[in-house]
């Protein structure tokens, strides 16, 4: 299926900016179809194998039963017996994403990756060379396409914002595109909780001020939104205004990157699983930080407990350290993450457990003193690295894992969102 809405958006000669939101469709799952053809056709999940696994991806076949992205691998099961499940590829999919983003950067510059299988991109001032927004977004698709076999859909708009309810919207394989004097037009009508920072508990709050479109927002008064929901209630009505000045950000710096998994029994704080699940987390994310040439500062440990609050919902802890100097070695992150469960402060059982690298600087940028050099054993470690990448990168991330430690990931993050 294919959409297209030019919405007015031909020339971007009016345009103050043109932004454009790109995300792959349902992209684990078309990439075990497009490595094995004979699951075209055919619902196909991608998941954890454990009973308390969760769904990553699931194809249009799959979500045709109610199947979605985060849903419970065993709720997924009793909605479609019939789907093929699959254990998923973490090193596959990343390798595809990279050309993905190739592509993408071969539009502009100014990328801004939410995960691996989407990201905005800034094409203002790109006409001249890439023709209206609309052709841009067009021969976006089809780059992808020929260098993946895999589809994307594309919303184009004059704010971020817009151009991922206009990509959200086009699904699957979709392509909607509305004009700086549209905007007001196409939001009025949207229901409340399009706009980013409506969670459960804001939306369940704007219906019982009779809220329920982004329009009605739009038209209450300011103050009287700030009175009901503090500072964000101002921010909320500016994007239901149609304002919406957040730049797309290239800046590597903003960056993180994050592993987790959900354990198939709840196990205990000071329990080996634990120590063995985050060292298997911390060398993951040491590959990555490696591969893409930089190094994290902060180390965050992620622990969901076992405590159930109603609705799915779970508490969550998070504990972070800062470590002297950046670093993308494994076993420094799994050092510190490990070390973080002894601040956890709690009794409960843990459901989850994950670690995530922020504060990042580039691998080529840490400067040494005049007369200094890297200690002997950083740069035996390096070695090593190098080593390990080398043998992961033939055989797979799993071929040389240290000790037991090893872990059913969840999609990995590259940014928090």
């Amino acid at each position: 299926m294919s959409i297209e809405e030019p919405a007015g958006a031909g020339s971007a000669a009016h345009w103050p900016r043109v932004i454009a939101h790109a995300d792959m469709d349902a992209f684990y799952a078309s990439v075990e179809v497009l490595d094995n053809p004979a699951l075209r056709g055919i619902p196909v999940i991608v998941g954890g194998r454990s009973a308390r696994g969760v769904v990553t991806s699931a194809s249009y076949e799959a979500r045709k039963f109610g199947v979605r992205s985060a849903m419970p691998t065993g709720q997924a099961r009793k909605l479609c017996p019939q789907a093929i499940f699959v254990p998923g590829r973490m090193e596959r999919y990343v390798e595809i994403s990279r050309v993905v983003r190739r592509v993408f950067e071969s539009f502009s510059p100014i990328v801004e990756p939410l995960s691996l299988d989407e990201a905005f991109i800034d094409l203002t001032g790109t006409e001249r060379l890439l023709g209206p927004p609309l052709d841009a977004a067009r021969n976006l698709k089809r780059r992808v396409l020929e260098e993946t076999g895999l589809v994307a859909s594309v919303g184009v708009a004059p704010t971020k914002m817009a151009a991922k309810i206009l990509s959200d919207m086009s699904k699957p394989d979709g392509l909607l595109a509305v004009a700086p004097e549209k905007m007001r037009e196409f939001l009025t009508p949207l229901p409340v909780e399009r706009l980013w920072g409506v969670g459960r508990v804001t939306l369940a709050r704007m219906h019982e001020c009779g809220i329920k479109t982004v329009g009605k927002l739009a038209r209450r008064d300011p103050a009287e939104l700030k009175s009901l929901f503090g500072a964000m209630g101002a921010h909320l009505h500016e994007l239901a205004s149609g304002n919406d000045t957040r730049p797309v950000i290239a800046d590597w710096q903003r960056k993180s990157y994050g592993e987790e998994n959900t354990f198939a029994q709840d196990v205990a704080l000071d329990s080996e699983e634990i120590r063995r699940v985050l060292i298997a987390h911390g060398d993951a994310l040491a590959r990555r930080l490696r591969a893409d040439g930089v190094r994290a500062r902060t180390i965050t440990l992620k622990l969901k407990l076992a405590r159930p609050l109603g609705g799915g919902r779970y508490p969550l802890i998070t504990r972070s350290f800062s470590i002297d100097a950046a670093t993308n070695d494994g076993p420094e992150i799994s050092r510190v993450a490990t070390g973080l469960l002894s601040k956890a402060g709690t009794r409960d059982k843990i459901r989850l457990a994950g670690v995530q690298v922020h504060q990042l600087e580039r691998a080529d940028g840490a400067q040494l003193g005049l007369f200094e050099s890297a200690p002997a054993e950083d740069r035996k470690r390096d070695r090593l690295n190098v080593a390990l990448d080398a043998v992961a990168k033939k055989f797979g991330d799993e071929a040389v894992t240290r000790g037991l430690a090893r872990a059913e990931r969840a999609a990995p993050t590259r940014r928090i969102k």
